[in-house]
This record gives structure tokens, sequence and C-alpha cells, in this order.
């Protein structure tokens, strides 16, 4: 009678962390037993270099519904009875490891052993309620393992044909939770293989049942069809990702893409590249054509996803991307990636961030590469994702502003069309301190502000905000190459001649009882009521003073919530064109009938309002105001 023994590492209770704890999905087990028979190839060819064809290979699943069971067979080294004692009866004991060790660092580079903790072989028990394993090292006897994962296990001599392992999993009984016969439909088993292990590099085979025309009939206009068993091939083996970038053509890029990130458009960038040193990896980067769908709400997952020697790891590892370049889709393989025991979660470490550091400059530098050669594929880029650089500009504090703000583009009124600000820096006026831009709904409104009319008209170029984030952008750069970020609604612009500076001092000494006049008829509408050369050919314009824009007011309003010290406003200072005739109409009417200026003052207010985009309070006697003006001017 065979014996008994119980495991070597303090037995159930672990055991059951194993089984119940560590992994999240049941489904993982296939992926572990699967790793563990590639590894054992590797460990076979390895042995036998130069004397074995990687041919010979394969893994194979053995489905049996009715016996309900699920076999995985591979012709790999096999192991010994003292081997499968301390492999299989010690939890947590890795062969797989302690073969690596051994192994001579060019080795080690050339064989992809996948295990490490030695417990992936233990998940197999979160499906199955007995395992058996049977395995033989060449011109060694066979030796059969059994156990149910809770009593302990057995060992007896066996018979085997040829070297390798064959892993009988008796699946649980089904439950209202939990359908444990998924794991003998094919369609299931090859859908498994595909997401985890479809890049192993021997092949995984099975009998599949599959609907073939007879032979006889095939010409016939009514063919007949049979069931037949096909043994499949149920991985591709060699990742695309693993070829060389030259013998892959844009349409198996393109087509990749669409099948693995479910989109129905080509991407409009491809980044493929390696990287050797203390961490090694292989990243296929896309950049989508368009936003993807969902990409703007809050459960969006970004990350890309991870394999860790061609095993599939997760799907979205967060921690490779920027919020940044959430956009970016695609996919990292690293043989330097140090994962938890499960081989489900990464563990937060310098190697992962050196991974992420790579990615982030290497889309960067895409990205530039594109600005610079392709402007007209960086533009429809732009339009689609720009929002997301500009995010990066002020994230973090605007720690990472430098890496940002050569990709930004703003639309400008002299070229009217999209620039970056090295553009508009090296065509400035010699004597132009400030980069000037003016904030606002859409370019055509912007351009019909007051302001922007009278840049224009001395030549100065403006930059057109029309993202809510824009201002936060501004505020953050502060400047470029030296020069200043200027809001030209907010504050004086220095644009006047010394000259034109005494004209405009003298005007508003000798009409400062009119300008006191209306502030006080305005009362707290506004801050100041002052002449201003900032016009051209408007009678007024509102600005802001120093600090919060109008556009920032717009923004925080909008935002959802109360905030507890009331909505937050800008200053407002109205601004008289003196030379305007309106300004002559204020000067007569103080001088005959003030009441009269109080109505002219209101509705001048109500106008800079609407210019700037704001609603006024009353429209209904802004309108009745405006008649009896009229009427008046008739009188």
């Amino acid at each position: 009678m065979t014996r008994k023994k119980q495991f070597k590492a303090e037995s159930k209770r672990l055991l059951d962390l194993m089984i119940n704890s560590i992994y999240t999905h049941k489904e993982i087990f296939l992926r572990e037993l699967i790793s563990n028979a590639s590894d054992a190839i590797d460990k076979y060819y390895y042995e036998h270099a130069g004397h074995v064809s990687p041919d010979q290979f394969e893994i194979r699943l053995e489905p049996n519904k009715e016996a309900r069971t699920l076999t995985i067979i591979d012709n790999g080294i096999g192991m010994n009875k003292e081997e499968l004692e301390e492999n299989l009866g010690t939890i947590a004991k890795s062969g797989s490891l302690a073969f690596k060790e051994q192994m001579d660092d060019e080795s080690k580079s050339d064989v992809d052993i996948i295990g490490q903790f030695g417990v992936g072989f233990y998940s197999a028990f979160m499906v199955a309620k007995d395992l058996v394993v049977i395995s033989k090292k060449e011109e060694e006897p066979a030796w059969r393992w059994e156990s149910d994962g809770e009593s302990g296990y057995t060992m007896e001599e066996a018979e085997r044909d040829g070297h390798g392992t064959t892993i009988i999993l008796s699946l649980k009984e089904d439950t209202e939770e939990e359908k444990y016969s998924q794991y003998l439909e094919t369609y299931e088993l090859k859908e498994l293989v595909r997401k985890y292990s479809d890049y192993i590099r021997y092949p995984i085979h099975m009998n599949v049942e599959t609907s073939k025309v007879k032979e006889e009939t095939k010409d016939s206009d009514k063919p007949e069809y049979e069931t037949v068993i096909e043994d499949q091939t149920l991985n591709s083996m060699v990742p695309l990702w693993k070829r060389q970038k030259s013998k892959i053509t844009e349409e198996e890029y393109n087509q990749f893409y669409k099948d693995h990130f479910f989109d129905f458009q080509d991407p409009q960038r491809v980044i493929h590249f390696s990287v050797e040193g203390n961490v090694s990896f292989t990243a296929l980067l896309y950049i989508p054509s368009h936003v993807p769908q969902g990409f703007y709400q809050q459960d969006y997952k970004k990350g890309l996803q991870l394999y860790c020697k061609g095993v599939f790891i997760m799907d979205h590892a967060e921690e490779l991307l920027p919020d940044s370049l959430r956009f970016v889709k695609g996919l990292v393989d690293s043989q330097d990636l140090s994962l938890n025991i499960s081989r489900e979660m990464l563990q937060h470490d310098h190697q992962l961030k050196t991974i992420a550091s790579r990615i982030e400059k290497k889309v960067l530098s895409e990205l530039t590469t594109m600005l610079t050669k392709e402007r007209e594929e960086y533009e429809k880029f732009w339009k689609e994702f720009g929002i997301n650089l500009k995010f990066g500009v002020y994230n973090n504090y605007g720690m990472d502003k430098d890496k940002f703000q050569d990709l930004l583009l703003f639309y400008s009124s002299k070229e009217q069309k999209l620039v970056t600000l090295n553009e508009y820096v090296n065509r400035m006026k010699e004597d132009q301190k400030d980069i000037y831009y003016v904030s606002g709904k859409d370019v055509a409104l912007i351009d019909k502000l007051p302001i922007v009319q009278t840049l224009k008209k001395k030549e100065f170029e403006v930059l057109y905000l029309t993202d809510e984030v824009d201002e936060f952008v501004m505020n953050t750069l502060m400047n470029y190459r030296e020069k200043t970020f200027k809001n030209a609604t907010q504050g004086d612009l220095d644009l006047n001649t010394e000259e034109e500076k005494k004209e405009l001092e003298k005007t508003k000494e000798d009409n400062k009882d009119l300008l006191d006049f209306m502030k006080e008829s305005l009362k707290d509408k506004v801050s100041e009521v002052k002449l201003s050369n900032r016009l051209s050919e408007d009678p007024v314009c509102l600005t802001a003073g120093e600090g919060l824009s109008f556009e920032m007011e717009k923004v925080f309003a909008n935002m959802p919530g109360d905030n507890p010290m009331g909505p937050m406003k800008a200053t407002r200072i109205l601004e008289i064109n003196p030379s305007h005739p309106i300004f002559s109409t204020l000067k007569e009417l103080y001088a005959k009938d003030k009441e009269k200026v109080k109505e002219v003052a209101d509705v001048l207010y109500d106008q800079a309002l609407l210019i700037e985009g704001f609603t006024i309070e009353d429209p209904i006697a802004y309108s009745r105001k405006i008649c009896e003006l009229l009427v008046d001017s008739h009188k």
C-alpha cells in the first residue's frame, strides 16, 4: 500500500493561502501550468543544446468531459522521484528558480524561464479536487504523484512513454457560483490560451471538433458537412513585437492594433522599440487616430498590456503611463519586472519606474518628430489629444512643464492657424516683452474683441485660447524663452508712446470728476472707471484686475458644487475710449444732465459685459434704456 506523505511546508493553512488568496481569477491556473510546461521544455533544450531540434517539442491539452478531467502534457525535461518530492512536496519550492540560478549569464538570456516562486502549480487546486502528476526524466523510471490538496500526497512508480510531464486535473463539481466544467470546453480553452499563453514559444496542441465539407460533395450545389477531429495549434508562438521591425508590414501592425485594442480604425502612429540594459523590455505602442469610446468617463482604464517573457500578466498596467499620455495603447514585454507571487500584480520598484520613464520619453520624442517633420499629421493628433498634453503642463504642480511646452499649439491672430510657442517667439517684435493671449469661447468671438483688434492694429500677434484649461497652462508656464505670458484683457499692456501716455494722463485729469461720477453710479459693479488707449474703434471694454481673469471666473462658475466662500469673481474695470464719440457725449451730458450719465454708464457697462461673454442682470431694462437713449438722441 502506498504511504501518504504530508506536505513539508506548514501544510493545509499555507496551501489554503496559495489556492484561495493569491490568485484573483480561477482561470489563471491554465496559464500557470502551461508556463511550467514551457519552463520544462526550456530546461530540456538547454541541457541538450545543439543535439535536439526545437521542432520536436509541444504542449498538449486533452479535455475529457465524461471523466471530467483536463490533462496538460509536455515533453520537457521531466522529474525523477527526488525532484517530484522536492518541487511538489514542498510548497513554494521553485525548480525553475533554482535552475536559472545555476545558469551562466549568457545562457540566461537565451532561455526564458518563467516560474520563480514555485506556487503556480498549486493554482490547479482552485478548479481541481484531485491532481495527478506523471513525470519521467530520460533514462530514469517514471513516477506518479497524486494529491487532493488537503491531506498530503502519495508517490509510486509509474509508466510513461518518453521524457516529460503529464498533469491530470479532476475538476470540481459545478456549483451555482462556479461552472468548473467550462474548462472542458474547447472554445473556452482556446480563448484562455489566446489570452494568457498566445506567445509561449512552443506549440500548444489540442484536438478540436470542427465541421468540414465532405470531399465527395465539395463541388455539389448542396455540399454535405461532417464532424471531424482536427489537431489544432492554439497559440501563435512568435509575438509580433519580437519579430524584426523591418519584416513587419504596416498592415500587420494595424491589424494587430485593431484586433487587440478593439478599434475599427487604423492607428495614427506605431511606436515599436526595445531597450537593453539593467532593465530590458520591448514596447509596441500605438497612438490612436481618434479619441477612444468612453475616454473622458471616470471608469475609463488607461495603461498598457503587460507581458513577462511573452506570458500575459495584466490588461491595464497603469503605472507604465502618465495621465498626460493616457491615450496611448499598446503593450510592454519585459524579462526584468518584479511581479508579486501570483504574477497578477506589479511590485512598485525602480525597474517599473525606469520602464515608465523610457516610454514617456519615447512617446514625447515621437510626437516631437511628428510636429517638426509631419506638421499636418501632428495637427490631426492635436485636434484629438492636445488637451492631454496641456494637462501634462500643469499636472504634478508644473514639474513636467518643460517636457510638454514645445509640443503645445495655439491659434494665432497673425497666422490664422495653429502655431507653436517657439514660432510665436521667433517672430516677435524686437521691443516686445510679452506673449499676448486672450481667452474666449471660440476663435471667431475672440477675434472680434476690442483689445484683439487694437493689438492686431499695432501688429502684435495674439494667441487665442479656447479650452477651459488654457489659462491654467499659461499660469503654470509663466514664461517661455524669457518672454512672459500676458493676458491682454488684464492690467496695463504698456503699448503707448511717451507722448500718448502724457496726453492720456492729461485727459484723465481733465475728466476726473466725470469718471468718478460714473464709478459712483455703477457702485460695486466695477472697481474703477478709466480712460484707456487699448481701444481703437470700440467705445468701451471690461478688463480684469490682477489675479483672477474673466475666463477663469467662468470656469470656476461652471464647476460642480458650491464654494463656501461664495462665487469667485474677477475685478471689473470699465475702460472708455477717449477718442470715441461716446466720450464726447458723456462730457456734454455731465455738464447738463447727470442723471442721463447714469443711464449711459449702465448701458455701457452692460455692453462691456456682453462683449466679454457674460450675461447681463436685467436684459429687459437694458433694452428699454437703449430705446430711450435712441429716442432722446432725435429730440
